[in-house]
């Protein structure tokens, strides 16, 4: 059995709610499959160390805690500048201020670090959940994506009015001829299989 459908069909005594489960236990089923594959710590597909893991787990998956015992002593993750830069400005957009939001951007910050679209790299079934999720929990940078831009791309967009910060080219779109990058399609098959 799969580890999302191991977690979904566990989270009957959860604290959240339906789409709150569906969207932890796709982040850290997809977070677990691309650790056995690069064969490292789940915390560093993760974004949270074990001790955190087992937290998120325990409050939310009450039932699968015995599966990720084994991930209990994980040290936390080393963050690179550049997560640290997303982490910090989703926890200042979140919509209520809530331990679950900060866990989330833990988990979206380091999955953005990975080479997809983010609703593929967050396990997601296609971008629209995103959508979803960004409304939700980090409703004020939903509300500034307005033109609909591919998520990281916004995103990191955003990190760059940073003047320490010096990822993109230019400051505004309209100076930017990567615009197709940034606008166009985001079609593709979903990293993880949530059929139950």
């Amino acid at each position: 059995m799969r580890i999302y459908e191991q977690l979904i069909t566990k989270s009957g005594n959860s604290i959240c709610d339906q789409f709150e489960s569906h969207i932890l236990a796709s982040i850290i089923a997809i977070s677990l499959e691309d650790a056995q594959k690069q064969q490292c710590p789940l915390s560093e597909t993760l974004g949270h160390g074990g001790k955190m893991v087992s937290q998120i787990v325990g409050d939310y998956f009450p039932d699968a805690l015995p599966i990720f015992a084994p991930y209990a002593d994980e040290a936390a993750p080393e963050c690179a500048e550049d997560e640290r830069y997303l982490r910090d400005l989703l926890c200042r957009n979140t919509t209520q201020d809530s331990r679950f939001e900060y866990i989330l951007a833990g988990m979206i910050a380091r999955r953005s670090m990975a080479p997809h679209h983010l609703w593929q790299d967050l396990g997601l079934r296609n971008r629209r959940e995103l959508g979803w999720l960004m409304e939700r929990y980090f409703e004020p940078l939903a509300q500034q994506n307005s033109k609909d831009m591919k998520w990281k791309k916004f995103l990191f967009r955003l990190i760059c009015r940073d003047d320490h910060y010096g990822l993109c080219p230019s400051p505004i779109c309209e100076e930017c001829d990567d615009i197709e990058q940034c606008f166009g399609d985001e079609k593709g098959e979903s990293l993880l299989t949530h059929s139950l």
